[in-house]
């Protein structure tokens, strides 16, 4: 089925409208009030283009995961190198400089205009923080990071299902050293990792993470000691073949369940799960079927669900400005696993869901009880895939890639070590050891995709949404009952309220600090885990 399009032409138009309506300037302005106003609209107008070039980049990198024929690879490398040369040197145009200078003072952040609105301001101040790291990049840079992604990502297919590094490793080599370039020219204090890491969560460094993840990592490895002590859970009826036919059609459950609005939303297959957002009205995402994981795909997409939500909840009337703009990774990465873990492994999920599940499989589930498949669902047990891991031994996957990271950008070990080391860790960590590559460095997208730095997003999204779930639970202290009636879009409506609606207006610190009154830790996270997992595990 061909995907909805959108007029960029129409839309723009929309939301210019949209944006004077919200923000109207006096009714009887002088003459630098309407001078303001009339270089603020051009300044949104110029961004407002460059994001729909954005989005056909964003457009071709799905289509690349999902539908493109496996010969079209070097050619869209081409294409997708091209288009971010074009929007990098948009961005950092003089044309838009002179916009932006006009409005805001690029050396000391002091906004020029008069009677703009709060929002506006806001939005200025975020553009000229975007203009000042984007126009330390050079576009040859841009260009050619985006074309050797765009390679290694094929590549990367291709060595993750063939089982060889070596095949993988020069790409990889490639995006390390040029990782190391790009942080170079970014500039960064103690450590070169903090440059790559404000790309994805901005204000965080490795100084403020490792403290976090030091504790993390301690009292997450003594909570699995207490779980490994007691008797294994059997959930060897989830290994069985589950046809893929009969996956898609409960996915589609899944997802009629939360409401997803199908007219601004599609699911398809990628071989790793992903949402891209072209607008807040047209939100791509994916999952995988494994034949002997059921509960890949369903979980699979109760994670990307959990992005398309923030997407699709953006302040559509601020589309085209930073406003419209996640704030962080870590706090996209939080709405995942909320509607993943927190809520798609509860018992008042399943409490509704399960007896539809039963519907779809009934010789698999004919005999298994609510019970035994909650426990089984949320099995504590040391696995290779991070994807596949269970909440306690996720965040220890990511820690692991966090360390890795930082010694290849210090330059501490080699590219060519790196599956050795790999293995190395996770015997540390989980007492196992990887078969092959596959299962052990090949297994996430990430790296081919250039996005070193991103990792530790997904460990401080499960905080956050640890922290926010605290909140959310004291507002709605009847929410399990109404969870376990199927009512879910409450849920997703809080989350908007407090959360996706915000845009980029808060750092991810301001706006935890604003929702839970505290500052991040793990202790809200650790809390939960032990809560949970002493009732299945009984410690």
């Amino acid at each position: 089925m061909q995907a909805k399009r959108f007029s960029v032409k129409s839309d723009v138009q929309v939301q210019k409208i949209k944006w004077i309506c919200y923000h109207p300037v006096e009714t009887n302005p002088g003459k630098n009030i309407m001078s303001s106003q009339k270089d603020f609209e051009h300044l949104f107008d110029l961004s407002n283009t460059i994001c729909s070039f954005s989005s056909i980049a964003q457009l071709l990198s799905w289509d690349q995961e999902t539908y493109m024929p496996k010969g079209g690879g070097e050619a869209r490398s081409h294409q997708l190198a091209a288009l971010a040369s074009h929007i990098h040197k948009e961005k950092t145009s003089q044309k838009f400089k002179n916009a932006l200078a006009k409005l805001i003072s690029l050396k000391t952040g002091k906004v020029k205009a008069q009677k703009l609105s709060h929002a506006q301001k806001l939005a200025l101040r975020e553009w000229r923080k975007d203009f000042i790291k984007d126009t330390k990049i050079p576009n040859s840079f841009v260009k050619n990071f985006s074309k050797l992604t765009s390679q290694a990502t094929m590549v990367w297919i291709d060595a993750k299902k063939n089982n060889s590094f070596k095949d993988f490793e020069p790409y990889l080599e490639k995006i390390f050293e040029m990782s190391r370039e790009r942080a170079k020219i970014l500039g960064y204090k103690d450590h070169p990792y903090d440059a790559l890491l404000n790309d994805f969560e901005p204000g965080m460094t490795s100084a403020k993470i490792s403290p976090i993840f030091s504790k993390l990592k301690k009292r997450l490895v003594a909570l699995l000691h207490k779980v490994q002590d007691k008797k294994q859970i059997d959930n060897d009826f989830l290994k069985r073949p589950f046809s893929k036919e009969k996956q898609i059609e409960f996915g589609n459950v899944i997802l009629n369940g939360l409401k997803v609005e199908k007219e601004h939303a599609r699911l398809d297959e990628s071989a790793h799960p992903f949402t891209i957002s072209l607008h807040p009205t047209d939100t791509r995402f994916t999952t995988w079927i494994l034949e002997f994981g059921v509960m890949s795909n369903i979980l699979s997409i109760l994670h990307e669900a959990g992005h398309a939500f923030y997407a699709m909840g953006l302040p559509v009337e601020y589309w085209g400005t930073p406003l419209c703009e996640a704030t962080s990774l870590g706090i996209h990465e939080s709405q995942s696993r909320w509607w993943e873990t927190i809520i798609g492994r509860s018992m008042d999920f399943w409490h509704h869901f399960y007896p539809l599940l039963q519907k779809t499989y009934p010789k698999e589930f004919k005999d298994v009880s609510l019970k035994r498949f909650y426990k089984a669902i949320n099995v504590v047990e040391p696995s290779f895939i991070r994807v596949e891991s269970d909440e306690m031994t996720y965040c220890l996957h990511i820690i692991l890639r966090f360390e890795m990271e930082k010694e290849l950008l210090k330059g501490t070990f080699k590219v060519k070590d790196i599956p050795e080391a790999w293995n190395e860790k996770m015997k540390d960590l989980f007492g196992i050891t990887p078969p092959d590559d596959s299962l052990g460095c090949l297994q996430d997208i990430h790296w081919a995709a250039g996005l070193v730095g991103y990792f530790p997003t997904y460990a401080l999204g499960n905080l956050y949404a640890a922290q926010f779930f605290q909140v959310f639970e004291k507002e709605h202290p009847h929410w399990a009952k109404r969870v376990q009636k199927g009512d879910l879009p409450f849920i997703r409506d809080w989350l908007k309220e407090h959360i996706h609606s915000k845009g980029r207006m808060f750092s991810a610190e301001e706006l935890c600090k604003n929702i839970t009154k505290k500052a991040l830790s793990e202790d809200a996270y650790i809390n939960y885990l032990t809560e949970k997992y002493s009732e299945i595990y009984d410690f």
